[in-house]
């Protein structure tokens, strides 16, 4: 018989101790027995116990006070306790303390059985919670960056030492070279990470539409708001909130964003109560916001207030010698993605991937690699795999697949403007004499990015 959980029983009466056991035993649960606390703490030093069923008087303590030393030393153990005398603060104090249930004997051989099935299931599900919590620690923990070169290792030195502060972090660096990931793990090793991590990109929003996912709106606010929404800001009470491209934020919405860290609390758009959050913030950008406060687009007070501690992660070009091993784990995760049997590089494969100058960084050396694998069929990655404008200049390669449609050219001449002003969508509009609301809906609608 396969066995559903372990059972400890604590009770100084040998023929009740039995009489649980043989019942106990019977569903498939694997049963120990103690006659006094020091002699279940023993057990539990030595073996694995999922659920204690313990008596209220014991000749060396209170059950009562043992369920607040098992949820301290083993807070994944459940307690049912049982007395044989109807104690109504005893009862109370016992829940208090973190007892599953508490029972008068007499009353106990019909409902141990079913008592005992919620508490195991309990247990599983808490188990099962924290064998998620510990793949998700490691999925994104700071062992999953990928990189040995020394400006790598020493970027996430720093990480790890301010991930279990609360401070804020700007983090800095070109397009690509991995920001949210380092903000991931910044969470995942923080005193937060049980809480949730919320990201969200400030360059994909209109002004408009970015204060309504952030704060909230109250059914009515606008027109299309037919129901209540709940913001990030919300979502991301008593976690990490991810702030992408935050040069992007308009000058309006800043102003909101610091009340925001300032105060802890926020009023939904369309609401006038507050909402009270606790929040830790990380944020990120590609731009120089010194520059941008110089140039009073970007508020002085919210860049204080954000860049508390800033890191600044190194470009692909700064860590060429990881460009091998960040290749090779783009090859297993797209080969396996993809149901093929691809293993490893070519030399000269290699070589080509270290002459790039790398704009794109990891994004693009990332979007490089999948193409290659997609065009591969033999087990190992040759230059004849990397696709026809690799090998071309850059200027050439981007409008290489320009068509003389009007919705290409157009397509086209905004992301040229978008990078000649570095994303500045307010500069952008300026430049090609249209409304920000219409560039934002010609990026949405041609996909573009600020890639």
């Amino acid at each position: 018989m396969l066995l559903n959980g372990q059972i400890l029983i604590i009770d100084d009466e040998q023929k009740l101790r039995s009489l649980f056991n043989r019942i106990i035993s019977l569903e498939g649960y694997s049963v120990a027995e103690a006659h006094d606390l020091l002699s279940a703490k023993k057990i539990l030093q030595r073996q694995q116990v999922d659920v204690i069923i313990c008596d209220v008087r014991l000749p060396d303590g209170s059950g009562v006070e043992f369920v607040k030393y098992i949820k301290m030393q083993y807070p994944a153990i459940e307690m049912i306790l049982f007395t044989a005398f109807v104690d109504i603060a005893d009862g109370i104090q016992a829940m208090k303390n973190g007892a599953f249930d508490y029972v008068i004997k007499g009353n106990d051989n019909d409902k141990i059985i079913p008592l005992l099935g919620k508490a195991i299931e309990k247990v599983r599900l808490q188990k099962r919670l924290s064998k998620l919590e510990k793949e998700i620690k490691m999925a994104y923990g700071f062992d999953n960056i990928i990189g040995r070169s020394p400006l790598v290792m020493q970027t996430i030195s720093v990480a790890k030492k301010i991930a279990p502060s609360d401070v804020s972090v700007l983090l800095l660096g070109e397009t690509g070279t991995g920001k949210e990931l380092f903000a991931r793990a910044i969470h995942s090793h923080s005193n937060r990470a049980d809480k949730p991590f919320v990201a969200i990109n400030c360059s994909a929003f209109s002004k408009s539409l970015l204060e309504s996912e952030l704060f909230g709106h109250k059914a009515g606010a606008f027109t299309g708001a037919i129901k209540d929404k709940v913001g990030l800001l919300e979502e991301a009470h008593g976690g990490t909130l991810f702030l992408d491209e935050i040069g992007e934020m308009n000058i309006d919405l800043q102003a909101k964003l610091l009340r925001v860290l300032e105060q802890n609390e926020f009023i939904k758009v369309g609401d006038t109560k507050s909402v009270t959050i606790d929040i830790r913030v990380i944020s990120a950008t590609n731009r120089n916001l010194y520059q941008e406060v110089q140039a009073g687009s970007f508020r002085e007070d919210l860049f204080y207030r954000l860049n508390v501690f800033s890191i600044r992660l190194p470009s692909l070009l700064e860590r060429k010698g990881d460009i091998p091993v960040l290749a090779k784990y783009f090859v297993e995760v797209f080969s396996k993605k993809m149901n093929k049997n691809i293993h490893g590089m070519s030399n000269s494969f290699i070589e080509k991937l270290q002459a790039r100058n790398w704009r794109g960084n990891i994004r693009e050396l990332k979007n490089i690699i999948e193409r290659a694998v997609i065009m591969c069929d033999e087990p190992f990655l040759g230059e004849e795999h990397l696709s026809t404008d690799f090998h071309m200049p850059l200027e050439y390669a981007a409008s290489i697949d320009n068509a003389l449609d009007l919705e290409s050219m157009e397509r086209q001449h905004i992301h040229k403007i978008l990078h000649l002003t570095k994303g500045n969508k307010m500069e952008a509009a300026r430049l090609l004499k249209i409304g920000v609301a219409t560039l934002y809906r010609k990026i949405t609608a041609y996909r573009i990015t600020n890639n």
